[in-house]
Protein backbone atom coordinates (compact mmCIF):
# COMPACT_ATOMS: atom_id res chain seq x y z
CA UNK A 1 0.00 0.00 0.00
CA UNK A 2 1.17 3.23 -1.14
CA UNK A 3 0.06 6.79 0.56
CA UNK A 4 -1.62 9.83 -0.88
CA UNK A 5 0.75 12.62 -0.68
CA UNK A 6 -0.73 16.42 -1.69
CA UNK A 7 1.08 18.46 -3.62
CA UNK A 8 0.17 22.05 -1.53
CA UNK A 9 3.32 23.72 -3.39
CA UNK A 10 0.80 23.32 -6.73
CA UNK A 11 -1.31 25.84 -6.10
CA UNK A 12 0.65 28.82 -6.05
CA UNK A 13 1.11 28.34 -9.57
CA UNK A 14 -2.77 27.53 -10.09
CA UNK A 15 -2.54 23.03 -10.72
CA UNK A 16 -5.42 22.48 -8.83
CA UNK A 17 -8.47 20.20 -9.63
CA UNK A 18 -11.65 20.64 -10.57
CA UNK A 19 -13.28 21.67 -7.42
CA UNK A 20 -9.78 24.07 -6.50
CA UNK A 21 -8.44 21.29 -4.69
CA UNK A 22 -4.48 20.11 -5.11
CA UNK A 23 -3.44 17.52 -6.94
CA UNK A 24 -2.29 14.33 -5.05
CA UNK A 25 0.34 11.42 -5.96
CA UNK A 26 1.37 8.32 -4.60
CA UNK A 27 5.53 7.37 -4.81
CA UNK A 28 7.18 4.52 -3.80
CA UNK A 29 10.83 5.64 -3.68
CA UNK A 30 13.64 3.47 -5.58
CA UNK A 31 16.70 2.04 -4.14
CA UNK A 32 19.54 -0.37 -5.54
CA UNK A 33 20.22 -0.18 -9.22
CA UNK A 34 17.05 1.68 -10.01
CA UNK A 35 17.82 4.72 -7.80
CA UNK A 36 18.01 6.97 -11.15
CA UNK A 37 15.29 5.49 -13.11
CA UNK A 38 11.40 6.44 -12.99
CA UNK A 39 8.21 5.85 -13.92
CA UNK A 40 5.49 8.57 -14.09
CA UNK A 41 1.89 6.77 -14.30
CA UNK A 42 -0.96 9.02 -14.55
CA UNK A 43 -4.36 7.71 -13.60
CA UNK A 44 -7.23 8.15 -15.56
CA UNK A 45 -11.00 8.78 -14.80
CA UNK A 46 -12.91 10.29 -18.25
CA UNK A 47 -13.86 13.86 -19.01
CA UNK A 48 -15.89 16.27 -18.33
CA UNK A 49 -17.16 17.99 -21.31
CA UNK A 50 -19.99 19.98 -20.11
CA UNK A 51 -20.52 22.02 -16.72
CA UNK A 52 -23.22 19.96 -15.48
CA UNK A 53 -21.01 16.69 -16.06
CA UNK A 54 -17.88 18.92 -14.41
CA UNK A 55 -19.63 19.86 -11.32
CA UNK A 56 -20.66 16.10 -10.78
CA UNK A 57 -17.19 15.18 -11.38
CA UNK A 58 -16.01 17.26 -7.67
CA UNK A 59 -18.17 15.24 -5.68
CA UNK A 60 -16.08 12.71 -6.91
CA UNK A 61 -12.25 11.64 -6.87
CA UNK A 62 -12.54 12.58 -10.56
CA UNK A 63 -13.12 16.26 -9.87
CA UNK A 64 -11.60 16.96 -6.37
CA UNK A 65 -8.27 15.13 -4.56
CA UNK A 66 -10.47 15.34 -1.30
CA UNK A 67 -11.69 11.87 -2.25
CA UNK A 68 -8.87 10.47 -3.69
CA UNK A 69 -8.36 7.42 -1.33
CA UNK A 70 -6.01 7.76 1.03
CA UNK A 71 -3.50 4.49 -0.05
CA UNK A 72 -3.26 2.60 -3.68
CA UNK A 73 -1.81 -0.87 -4.27
CA UNK A 74 0.84 -0.58 -6.81
CA UNK A 75 0.14 -3.58 -9.14
CA UNK A 76 1.44 -4.19 -12.42
CA UNK A 77 4.50 -2.27 -13.97
CA UNK A 78 3.99 -0.41 -10.44
CA UNK A 79 4.64 -3.35 -8.24
CA UNK A 80 7.38 -3.53 -5.92
CA UNK A 81 7.76 -7.48 -6.49
CA UNK A 82 10.66 -8.28 -8.43
CA UNK A 83 9.03 -11.72 -9.16
CA UNK A 84 6.16 -9.79 -10.96
CA UNK A 85 7.91 -6.45 -12.01
CA UNK A 86 11.72 -7.73 -12.53
CA UNK A 87 12.99 -4.76 -14.39
CA UNK A 88 10.98 -2.15 -13.07
CA UNK A 89 10.33 -3.54 -9.10
CA UNK A 90 13.05 -0.96 -7.71
CA UNK A 91 12.25 2.46 -9.73
CA UNK A 92 11.10 5.31 -8.32
CA UNK A 93 7.65 4.59 -9.62
CA UNK A 94 4.54 7.30 -8.85
CA UNK A 95 0.75 7.62 -9.58
CA UNK A 96 -0.14 10.85 -9.87
CA UNK A 97 -4.27 11.21 -9.78
CA UNK A 98 -7.01 12.21 -11.85
CA UNK A 99 -9.00 14.95 -10.95
CA UNK A 100 -8.62 17.76 -13.97
CA UNK A 101 -11.20 16.42 -16.05
CA UNK A 102 -9.61 17.13 -19.30
CA UNK A 103 -6.31 14.21 -20.17
CA UNK A 104 -4.31 16.65 -18.21
CA UNK A 105 -4.61 19.18 -21.35
CA UNK A 106 -6.95 22.23 -19.99
CA UNK A 107 -5.60 25.85 -19.06
CA UNK A 108 -8.46 28.40 -18.57
CA UNK A 109 -7.22 31.25 -16.07
CA UNK A 110 -10.53 32.57 -15.41
CA UNK A 111 -12.67 30.76 -12.98
CA UNK A 112 -16.50 31.16 -13.42
CA UNK A 113 -17.84 32.62 -9.87
CA UNK A 114 -21.00 30.36 -10.84
CA UNK A 115 -19.45 27.14 -10.87
CA UNK A 116 -15.86 27.74 -9.24
CA UNK A 117 -14.81 25.26 -11.65
CA UNK A 118 -11.13 25.33 -12.54
CA UNK A 119 -9.81 23.96 -15.87
CA UNK A 120 -6.10 23.77 -15.18
CA UNK A 121 -5.15 20.07 -15.87
CA UNK A 122 -2.21 21.42 -18.02
CA UNK A 123 -0.73 22.83 -15.21
CA UNK A 124 -1.34 19.48 -12.75
CA UNK A 125 1.02 18.01 -15.29
CA UNK A 126 4.05 20.37 -15.60
CA UNK A 127 3.71 20.92 -11.63
CA UNK A 128 3.80 17.15 -10.97
CA UNK A 129 6.49 16.81 -13.25
CA UNK A 130 8.62 20.03 -11.89
CA UNK A 131 8.33 18.48 -8.45
CA UNK A 132 9.66 15.40 -9.40
CA UNK A 133 12.57 16.70 -11.61
CA UNK A 134 13.50 18.61 -8.12
CA UNK A 135 13.73 15.12 -6.19
CA UNK A 136 15.59 13.94 -8.58
CA UNK A 137 14.44 13.04 -11.50
CA UNK A 138 16.37 15.52 -13.49
CA UNK A 139 19.13 13.15 -13.01
CA UNK A 140 17.68 10.16 -14.24
CA UNK A 141 19.18 7.41 -16.20
CA UNK A 142 16.08 5.93 -17.41
CA UNK A 143 12.77 7.54 -17.26
CA UNK A 144 8.80 6.74 -18.46
CA UNK A 145 5.87 8.31 -18.85
CA UNK A 146 2.89 6.80 -18.61
CA UNK A 147 -1.08 6.24 -17.72
CA UNK A 148 -4.11 4.39 -18.34
CA UNK A 149 -7.49 6.01 -20.55
CA UNK A 150 -7.65 9.55 -19.67
CA UNK A 151 -4.44 9.50 -18.19
CA UNK A 152 -2.85 7.48 -20.89
CA UNK A 153 -3.32 10.22 -23.67
CA UNK A 154 -1.25 12.90 -22.26
CA UNK A 155 1.35 9.85 -22.04
CA UNK A 156 1.00 10.59 -25.85
CA UNK A 157 -0.36 13.68 -25.72
CA UNK A 158 2.95 15.04 -23.44
CA UNK A 159 5.64 12.58 -24.98
CA UNK A 160 7.80 15.20 -26.81
CA UNK A 161 7.40 17.65 -23.29
CA UNK A 162 8.16 15.23 -20.96
CA UNK A 163 11.26 14.32 -23.06
CA UNK A 164 12.28 17.79 -23.25
CA UNK A 165 12.47 18.23 -19.94
CA UNK A 166 14.92 15.66 -19.43
CA UNK A 167 17.70 16.67 -21.80
CA UNK A 168 20.50 15.10 -19.85
CA UNK A 169 18.64 11.24 -19.89
CA UNK A 170 19.92 8.58 -21.95
CA UNK A 171 16.32 6.88 -22.53
CA UNK A 172 13.02 8.18 -22.41
CA UNK A 173 9.95 6.59 -23.77
CA UNK A 174 6.51 6.71 -22.99
CA UNK A 175 3.70 4.00 -22.80
CA UNK A 176 0.12 4.30 -23.82
CA UNK A 177 -2.64 1.59 -22.29
CA UNK A 178 -6.14 1.68 -23.09
CA UNK A 179 -5.76 5.21 -24.41
CA UNK A 180 -5.77 4.27 -28.44
CA UNK A 181 -9.56 5.78 -28.87
CA UNK A 182 -10.87 5.10 -32.27
CA UNK A 183 -12.27 7.38 -34.24
CA UNK A 184 -14.39 5.53 -36.91
CA UNK A 185 -15.15 7.68 -40.20
CA UNK A 186 -18.69 8.25 -41.35
CA UNK A 187 -19.98 6.23 -38.26
CA UNK A 188 -23.17 7.63 -36.50
CA UNK A 189 -21.89 6.48 -33.07
CA UNK A 190 -18.73 8.47 -33.27
CA UNK A 191 -20.59 11.83 -34.13
CA UNK A 192 -20.97 11.80 -30.33
CA UNK A 193 -17.35 11.09 -29.72
CA UNK A 194 -16.72 14.28 -31.60
CA UNK A 195 -18.97 16.06 -29.68
CA UNK A 196 -17.59 15.53 -26.65
CA UNK A 197 -13.99 16.00 -27.98
CA UNK A 198 -15.45 19.60 -28.95
CA UNK A 199 -16.98 20.14 -25.70
CA UNK A 200 -14.10 19.35 -23.60
CA UNK A 201 -11.99 21.85 -25.98
CA UNK A 202 -13.67 24.44 -25.48
CA UNK A 203 -14.51 23.99 -21.91
CA UNK A 204 -10.90 23.49 -21.14
CA UNK A 205 -9.31 25.47 -23.68
CA UNK A 206 -7.22 22.66 -24.60
CA UNK A 207 -6.37 23.14 -28.01
CA UNK A 208 -3.31 24.53 -27.23
CA UNK A 209 -1.77 21.75 -25.80
CA UNK A 210 -2.46 19.38 -28.39
CA UNK A 211 0.47 18.52 -31.07
CA UNK A 212 0.94 21.38 -33.76
CA UNK A 213 1.82 18.65 -36.01
CA UNK A 214 -1.57 17.42 -36.05
CA UNK A 215 -3.93 20.89 -35.21
CA UNK A 216 -2.33 22.63 -38.54
CA UNK A 217 -4.00 19.93 -40.61
CA UNK A 218 -7.26 19.49 -39.03
CA UNK A 219 -9.42 20.56 -36.69
CA UNK A 220 -8.56 20.35 -32.84
CA UNK A 221 -11.63 17.61 -31.93
CA UNK A 222 -10.06 15.45 -34.29
CA UNK A 223 -6.50 16.07 -32.76
CA UNK A 224 -7.42 13.81 -29.49
CA UNK A 225 -8.07 10.69 -31.62
CA UNK A 226 -4.27 9.34 -31.54
CA UNK A 227 -4.33 8.11 -35.51
CA UNK A 228 -4.23 11.31 -36.12
CA UNK A 229 -1.11 13.25 -34.20
CA UNK A 230 1.03 9.84 -32.62
CA UNK A 231 3.11 9.73 -36.39
CA UNK A 232 4.01 13.33 -35.14
CA UNK A 233 5.41 12.10 -31.78
CA UNK A 234 8.79 12.45 -31.91
CA UNK A 235 9.88 10.42 -28.76
CA UNK A 236 9.74 6.86 -28.83
CA UNK A 237 6.12 5.42 -27.92
CA UNK A 238 4.57 2.10 -26.97
CA UNK A 239 0.52 1.14 -27.52
CA UNK A 240 -1.15 -1.10 -25.24
CA UNK A 241 -4.55 -1.71 -26.76
CA UNK A 242 -6.97 -4.32 -27.35
CA UNK A 243 -8.38 -4.24 -30.01
CA UNK A 244 -12.13 -4.86 -28.62
CA UNK A 245 -11.25 -2.52 -26.02
CA UNK A 246 -14.39 -2.42 -23.61
CA UNK A 247 -14.69 1.59 -23.22
CA UNK A 248 -14.68 1.63 -26.96
CA UNK A 249 -17.62 -1.18 -27.69
CA UNK A 250 -19.67 0.03 -25.22
CA UNK A 251 -19.70 3.73 -26.56
CA UNK A 252 -20.28 2.13 -29.99
CA UNK A 253 -22.43 -0.99 -29.69
CA UNK A 254 -24.49 -0.79 -26.57
CA UNK A 255 -25.45 -3.70 -24.62
CA UNK A 256 -22.36 -5.77 -26.80
CA UNK A 257 -20.21 -5.80 -23.99
CA UNK A 258 -22.71 -7.99 -21.55
CA UNK A 259 -23.46 -10.06 -23.88
CA UNK A 260 -19.79 -11.06 -24.44
CA UNK A 261 -19.10 -11.34 -21.09
CA UNK A 262 -22.00 -13.97 -20.45
CA UNK A 263 -19.99 -16.13 -23.16
CA UNK A 264 -22.94 -15.34 -25.46
CA UNK A 265 -22.15 -14.03 -28.92
CA UNK A 266 -25.57 -13.30 -30.93
CA UNK A 267 -24.61 -13.48 -34.72
CA UNK A 268 -25.80 -10.51 -35.60
CA UNK A 269 -22.40 -9.04 -33.46
CA UNK A 270 -20.17 -11.31 -34.81
CA UNK A 271 -19.40 -8.76 -38.19
CA UNK A 272 -19.83 -5.92 -36.17
CA UNK A 273 -17.06 -6.97 -33.83
CA UNK A 274 -14.79 -7.48 -37.13
CA UNK A 275 -15.60 -4.68 -39.20
CA UNK A 276 -14.53 -3.09 -36.15
CA UNK A 277 -11.48 -4.99 -35.48
CA UNK A 278 -10.49 -4.33 -38.58
CA UNK A 279 -10.73 -0.31 -38.53
CA UNK A 280 -8.89 -0.77 -35.42
CA UNK A 281 -5.68 -1.96 -36.33
CA UNK A 282 -5.61 -0.24 -39.69
CA UNK A 283 -6.04 2.81 -37.74
CA UNK A 284 -2.49 1.83 -35.54
CA UNK A 285 0.95 3.59 -36.60
CA UNK A 286 2.45 2.06 -39.58
CA UNK A 287 6.11 2.24 -38.69
CA UNK A 288 7.00 -0.78 -38.53
CA UNK A 289 10.18 -2.16 -38.49
CA UNK A 290 11.59 1.21 -36.41
CA UNK A 291 12.34 0.94 -32.88
CA UNK A 292 10.27 4.00 -32.20
CA UNK A 293 6.96 2.51 -32.13
CA UNK A 294 6.16 -0.47 -29.97
CA UNK A 295 2.71 -2.19 -29.63
CA UNK A 296 1.01 -4.82 -27.77
CA UNK A 297 -2.61 -5.02 -29.41
CA UNK A 298 -4.53 -8.02 -27.81
CA UNK A 299 -8.00 -9.07 -28.53
CA UNK A 300 -9.29 -9.52 -24.54
CA UNK A 301 -12.09 -7.85 -23.36
CA UNK A 302 -9.95 -5.36 -21.40
CA UNK A 303 -9.89 -1.46 -21.22
CA UNK A 304 -6.72 -1.24 -19.15
CA UNK A 305 -4.20 -3.50 -18.70
CA UNK A 306 -0.56 -2.41 -17.01
CA UNK A 307 -1.37 -2.00 -13.35
CA UNK A 308 -4.23 -4.50 -13.20
CA UNK A 309 -4.00 -7.32 -11.00
CA UNK A 310 -1.67 -10.05 -12.80
CA UNK A 311 -2.09 -9.38 -16.29
CA UNK A 312 1.05 -7.49 -16.35
CA UNK A 313 3.39 -10.49 -16.05
CA UNK A 314 0.51 -13.18 -17.77
CA UNK A 315 -0.97 -12.44 -20.65
CA UNK A 316 1.19 -13.33 -23.27
CA UNK A 317 1.59 -12.76 -27.14
CA UNK A 318 3.97 -14.67 -29.07
CA UNK A 319 5.22 -16.71 -26.21
CA UNK A 320 5.92 -13.09 -24.68
CA UNK A 321 4.56 -12.17 -21.80
CA UNK A 322 3.37 -8.19 -21.68
CA UNK A 323 5.84 -7.32 -19.13
CA UNK A 324 8.92 -9.18 -21.09
CA UNK A 325 7.12 -7.40 -24.42
CA UNK A 326 7.94 -4.26 -22.71
CA UNK A 327 10.71 -4.16 -21.29
CA UNK A 328 12.47 -5.86 -24.48
CA UNK A 329 11.24 -2.47 -26.61
CA UNK A 330 12.13 -0.13 -24.00
CA UNK A 331 15.38 -1.28 -23.35
CA UNK A 332 16.20 -2.09 -27.33
CA UNK A 333 16.68 -5.66 -27.08
CA UNK A 334 14.31 -6.39 -30.01
CA UNK A 335 11.49 -4.71 -31.72
CA UNK A 336 7.82 -5.54 -30.56
CA UNK A 337 5.22 -5.06 -32.89
CA UNK A 338 2.54 -7.27 -31.49
CA UNK A 339 -1.08 -7.92 -33.05
CA UNK A 340 -2.67 -10.62 -31.78
CA UNK A 341 -4.35 -12.82 -34.41
CA UNK A 342 -8.06 -13.00 -33.97
CA UNK A 343 -11.41 -11.93 -35.65
CA UNK A 344 -13.17 -12.10 -32.59
CA UNK A 345 -13.17 -10.84 -29.02
CA UNK A 346 -11.91 -13.49 -25.85
CA UNK A 347 -12.98 -13.33 -22.28
CA UNK A 348 -9.92 -13.03 -20.47
CA UNK A 349 -11.19 -12.69 -17.43
CA UNK A 350 -11.24 -16.56 -16.01
CA UNK A 351 -7.28 -15.94 -16.28
CA UNK A 352 -5.14 -17.67 -17.98
CA UNK A 353 -8.44 -19.54 -19.79
CA UNK A 354 -8.87 -17.38 -22.74
CA UNK A 355 -12.20 -18.54 -24.58
CA UNK A 356 -13.65 -16.84 -27.20
CA UNK A 357 -17.57 -16.00 -26.72
CA UNK A 358 -18.09 -16.39 -30.53
CA UNK A 359 -16.29 -19.44 -31.22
Amino acid sequence: MVDLTILESAVSKGAVCLDGTPPGYYFDKGHGEGVNNWIIYFLGGGWCYNVTNCLDNTKTNRGSSKFAPKQKIFYGILSNNKTINPDFYNWNRVMVTYCDGSSFTGDVEEVDPATNLYFRGARIFHAMIEYFLAEGMKDAKNAILTGESAGGLPALIHCDRFRALLPNTPRVKCLADGSYFLHRKNNKEMSYMETVNEGLINLHHSAKMLPDSCTSKMKPSLCLFPQYFQDGIKTPIFIVNSMFDTFQINITFPGYFWDLLNNTCPASHVKTLQDFKQEFVSALPKQFNTSSRGMFIDACLFHVHIVRGNIWNALSLYDKTMAKAFSDWYFDRSLVQFIENRDLPLNCYQFPLKTSPCS
